[in-house]
């Protein structure tokens, strides 16, 4: 710590507070002085809200009125790494501090004292009656033996009453403290022998090994086929970063993966990391976050947000499936957390790795352009080898209108069944069907909130709008004309295609795997292991399933509808494809069996199915980086999406249009606004929704000008202003 970076008592240091402020408020320093990036409580009118010490204070008023800090934290200062790290999102995302605070501190009760709370967690004792319920705490404390429960948390992660816990407590089956665990996480052993690696996977380990031991920010593509070992390989270079006493963080773009992954690292290291994500409880976010900031966390395996933790001492930062768009944030604070790990990693002299089978575009242009190193793994890990690929026209299948699985596809299925193998059939579509419309007057049934149809979900027997969550019972009587049963739905979504697969294949074992479909982590990683263990016949799975889950026995993939994701005006689309259905296809054959993909399609010849089924992906990055050069869009150009909203449509359309007649400060920069136009879903939640796009050169400094743009707009009162800097969706 330098002397710059403490203050002494009774000096005026500026506070930058998770309220919605425009600025650091000025306040003195408590007794004993304070640091830099030190975490306070401080007085804010009536009430003390959480800080963090930014800087010296600016003065230019009556210092006798200046507040006092209440309270300094017992958790470590920011690191100033971290304050860049915010500051430089917040100026890129166009992000009010205050709301970059809010996110660097999701960890509840920081504020409060330290309490005599009791934790439970697994005992030695045995227990002197097994009943279900008991064996139900008992295994879900083993899966999770580094989480600290309240009692509350554990009784509804098990989902028993707190009385049955209450009971296991006097054998010593469970333990029971008057104050959390101990902060301390097991201790990671790097140098644990890993994995018997191929000499191509053991090349690759070493230079990444290098790029870690380096210590300075490098940031590399991880490229391999599906079933290369690729988490084998970066995990030597986590066990790198270790050695050198530095921290890891590993980004998973699905809580559904973190199970498997989290046995792996056991594996690999003699004990599990920390954790971060939504399925984590509200106590374990606390811990985790504390012991991150104080270095006492080595590793963490999270979502996106496990970015902005307060880590001490960050040497690698690993984002696997890179190109997945689950990392790009959606609310909020609009960022995409593999851009990011790139900037952090800058700041904090640690190594990236990029992982993907298919990589994104901006990654594959960052290559070629030689910001980025790229490493490749070519072949499939063992015996297995790349599935075998071939199209399925559907031009020339007569099948009736209720009817979504070719007779083709029907005779594989049946060969796998009696081999004794598994089949996956694949639609990226949730619930049972799109659309429920009326065959008496033609009313589809929308959401009361949004501008969406209402996906029929027939397993719960409900309506769902997948915008706003909102659900209904699935009526008998067209709420239109009142007519009794003329209700029909359109089109496939997992569950009909169940349906079918239930009359096709009476005798198989089926398994559904859909987010919606399941209460809670826990259960989808039990439904998951049942498959891997080989106790289904056939899967049938949105793109949850296209997402790095290893099914042995696994050896034919049939994409129901390969032209879905071919439909609409996304600049994205043909790539988004291309990588879902190489995912997807890629969950075939990854044991000794080779396995084949099958691929419904009535546009065979459709450039990207081409590319798809021929595997030249080089190709497709090549041609798809050429159109997009000359289209002036990502990653050769500039965007970003600028979204009013409202109650009142008119006050949302006048608003815009008053935008769009004020484009000076875009037009200065030779930046263009394109719009207004309604949104394609023109109203969520009750909300309208307007859209205005913004296209600019490369070397354009957008922001600035789009800060200009906005700060001369008065928007009526209820009507809120979103920009979106390299938008990925654009609903």
């Amino acid at each position: 710590m330098t002397q710059d970076d403490y203050f002494p008592q009774g000096a005026l240091v500026a506070v930058l507070t998770t309220e919605p402020l425009d600025r650091p408020l000025d306040y003195k320093s408590p007794g004993g002085g304070c640091r830099l990036g030190d975490f306070v409580q401080v007085p804010l009118g009536p009430r003390k809200v959480l800080g963090c010490v930014w800087g010296q204070g600016k003065g230019g008023f009556d210092l006798s009125k200046a507040r006092s800090i209440s309270n300094i934290l017992d958790v470590a200062p920011m690191p100033p790494a971290m304050m860049e790290f915010l500051g430089k999102v917040g100026s890129y995302t166009l992000t009010p501090m205050p709301a970059m605070l809010r996110l660097a501190t999701r960890a509840p009760g920081l504020l409060d004292p330290p309490s005599m709370r009791k934790i439970y967690r697994l005992g030695t004792g045995e227990m002197p009656r097994e009943t279900d319920a008991r064996k139900r705490v008992i295994a879900a404390l083993k899966e999770t033996p580094n989480l600290a429960f309240t009692l509350k948390e554990l009784a509804e992660h098990v989902g028993v009453g707190t009385a049955v816990i209450k009971g296991m407590v006097p054998s010593g089956a469970i333990l029971e403290q008057d104050s959390p665990r101990d902060l301390e996480f097991p201790r990671l052993d790097p140098s644990r022998d890993g994995k018997v690696l191929s000499d191509a996977q053991a090349s690759v380990a070493t230079a990444l090994r290098a790029e870690v031991a380096a210590e300075r920010y490098s940031t590399t593509l991880l490229k391999g086929v599906t079933g290369s070992g690729k988490t084998e390989v970066y995990l030597e270079a986590v066990a790198e970063c270790l050695a050198q006493g530095r921290q890891a963080l590993v980004l998973l773009p699905e809580i559904a993966l973190t199970s498997e992954f989290l046995d792996r690292v056991e594996e690999r290291f003699g004990c599990k990391p920390a954790e971060w994500h939504s399925g984590v409880t509200m106590t374990e976010r606390r811990r985790v976050w504390k012991m991150v900031g104080s270095g006492g966390a080595q590793m963490v395996i999270g979502a996106r947000s496990a970015l902005f933790l307060p880590y001490q001492n960050l040497g690698l930062i690993v984002v696997d499936e890179e190109h997945d768009t689950s990392y790009k944030q959606e609310e909020g604070v609009l960022y995409n957390a593999r851009d990011m790990s790139v900037l952090r990693a800058s700041l904090s002299g640690a190594a990236v790795i990029l992982a993907s089978a298919t990589p994104s575009l901006e990654t594959w242009a960052n290559v070629q352009a030689g910001k980025y190193k790229r490493l490749d793994l070519e072949s499939r890990f063992g015996p297995a080898v790349m599935p075998e690929m071939r199209a399925l026209d559907m031009r020339t299948e007569k099948l009736s209108a209720t009817r979504f699985i070719s007779d083709q596809l029907v005779a594989a299925v049946n060969e796998r069944i009696e081999k004794g193998e598994q089949s996956l059939l694949f639609i990226n579509r949730r619930g049972y069907a799109p659309v429920t419309i009326c065959r008496a007057c033609g009313f589809q049934i929308a959401c009361d909130d949004c501008d969406a149809r209402m996906v029929e979900h027939r397993f719960l027997n409900r309506l769902m709008c997948h915008q706003c969550g909102e659900t209904k019972e699935m009526p008998t009587i067209c709420p239109s004309c009142q007519v009794e049963g003329r209700l029909a739905p359109v089109g496939p979504g997992v569950e009909r295609l169940a349906e079918e697969v239930a009359e096709k294949f009476p005798d198989a074992k089926v398994a559904v795997l859909s987010s919606d479909l399941f209460g809670s982590a826990r259960a989808l990683k039990e439904q998951i292991q049942l498959i891997a263990n080989g106790d289904t016949d056939i899967v049938i799975g949105t793109q949850l399933v296209a997402k790095g889950h290893n099914f042995p026995n696994l050896t034919l993939v049939g994409v129901i509808d390969a032209d879905l994701g071919l439909q609409g005006s996304d600049l994205r689309a043909a790539e988004r494809t291309f990588q879902l259905m190489r995912q997807v296809a890629g969950r075939a054959g990854r044991a000794e069996k080779r396995g084949t993909a099958l691929l419904q399609t009535y546009q065979p010849e459709h450039p990207v199915i081409r590319a798809i089924l021929a595997g030249d992906e080089e190709g497709f990055w090549q041609a798809e980086a050429d159109e997009r050069r000359l289209a002036g869009v990502p990653p050769f150009g500039r965007m970003a999406g600028i979204i009013l909203s409202g109650p009142d449509l008119g006050d949302v359309t006048r608003a815009a249009d008053l935008m769009a007649r004020n484009t000076q400060a875009l037009q200065r920069v030779g930046a263009m606004a394109f719009g207004p136009a309604p949104a394609p879903i023109a109203r969520v939640r009750g909300k309208h929704r307007v859209r205005l796009l913004v296209k600019a050169d490369k070397a354009v400094p957008l922001q600035a000008a789009l800060s200009q743009w906005a700060a001369g707009l008065r928007l009526p009162k209820h009507v809120k202003l979103q920009i979106d800097i390299d938008p990925q969706s654009f609903w």
